[in-house]
């Protein structure tokens, strides 16, 4: 199967030695029945656990009624979960546009910004990270990801992160938003700080500019809060989502203040799948386990005992532990991928930020238990 892969496919992902056929709770197995609790989750996208018996019995039901409907048709359950979106996000945002993936959130947010504002320039974050497509790549900060693809899409500058005097210092009279990520994830798992996030909000209703946050990695209880927004009791203009949203389904939405959208003329903006049925209908029983499991509260508290648990790991080759809830980074002296491999063959499997530091995004539903044993994976592997 390695090697089919390998032939066909378009060879631009760097894949570790393991076939992965099953998942089911915050475990996979592998072709071979080897067993491995994943805190790599989908990338963070695993938020109730592999083949979550609500999802797999919701998708069932919905692939028998209808699969695809477009968006020139209304749905029922498109506008349920519309509604179910409005009713957990913040209630000056109340309108949305769902499409496939992060990435198309954030390039959504990006023209619906310009076009609300008729400004053109927009402040990003360094160590930022909202996507490869062309818009949101233009976002990111990382240059190994944009310098074979320039000229990207002009307009965009960044601060740096948790600086307001940085972000004050880029601002003009032609900046139409400024985006952030609560959490920055792939830039190595750093929390903004609270005045951070405040001064921008500030900055942002001084200056006559929006305010974005992208909260595809974040969202869903990832933080502790079902948005990491609630941690700093600010209200963004418009707010990108996706990843665990629909259960493991592809998805994402754009949330924003209803006149931001009004802005838009029919036919602007699109999606052939954004808002398919079986999707929409997979994206409630997820937001809805995730409301009755009180999944954020388990995040807070599993994440500040993993949190503590990895504090206590001694090992000189941690530099430092970072992570709110279930959003981990474990910054290390050395490169992570030996680490990553060494975990694998013990049964846990961790992804990472960058070049060194670990990133572990485990389902919300893993058990004390599991996270025991990822410690003394961790342990072992860190102290050799």
């Amino acid at each position: 199967m390695m090697e089919i892969e390998e032939k066909y496919s378009a060879g631009i992902y760097s894949k570790r030695p393991i076939i992965i056929v099953k998942g089911k709770g915050s475990r996979v197995w592998d072709i071979e029945g080897r067993e491995y609790i994943d805190c790599v989750g989908g990338f963070g996208v695993a938020i109730v656990g592999h083949s979550n018996e609500k999802v797999v019995e919701t998708i069932c039901e919905q692939a028998k009624q209808i699969i695809v409907c477009p968006t020139v048709f209304y749905n029922d359950k498109r506008a349920e979960l519309l509604r179910l979106v409005a009713e957990i996000t913040p209630k000056e945002l109340s309108k949305t546009f769902l499409s496939n993936s992060g990435t198309e959130a954030v390039e959504c947010a990006l023209k619906i910004a310009r076009k609300y504002t008729g400004k053109k320039e927009f402040i990003a974050m360094k160590r930022a990270f909202h996507g490869r497509t062309m818009g949101s790549l233009s976002a990111t900060w990382k240059k190994k990801y944009k310098k074979n693809f320039e000229p990207l899409v002009p307009g965009f500058k960044h601060a740096t992160f948790n600086n307001l005097d940085s972000v004050q210092d880029l601002i003009t009279n032609n900046t139409a938003a400024i985006i952030v990520e609560p959490v920055q994830g792939e830039g190595g798992v750093y929390v903004a700080d609270y005045d951070f996030i405040k001064g921008l909000r500030d900055i942002a209703d001084d200056k006559d500019i929006l305010l974005i946050f992208d909260e595809i990695q974040t969202g869903f209880g990832r933080t502790g809060k079902m948005f990491a927004l609630e941690h700093y009791n600010v209200t963004p203009d418009i707010l990108c989502i996706g990843k665990g949203m629909a259960g493991g389904l592809p998805i994402g939405a754009t949330v924003a203040k209803p006149e931001i959208f009004e802005s838009l003329d029919k036919g602007e903006h699109g999606s052939t799948f954004g808002g398919n049925p079986v999707v929409a209908a997979a994206a409630i029983a997820a937001i809805k386990y995730i409301i009755n499991n009180k999944l954020p509260e388990h995040a807070k508290i599993k994440g500040e005992y993993l949190l503590d648990k990895l504090r206590r790991i001694e090992s000189n080759v941690i530099r430092e532990v970072r992570g709110i809830g279930l959003m981990i980074g474990i910054e290390l002296r050395f490169p992570v991928k030996k680490y990553i491999l060494e975990a694998l063959k013990k049964g846990v499997l961790i992804h990472s930020s960058g070049i060194s530091t670990l990133r572990m995004l485990p389902p919300l539903i893993i058990t004390y238990k599991e996270i025991d044993m990822v410690i003394e994976v961790l342990e072992e592997v860190l102290k050799t």
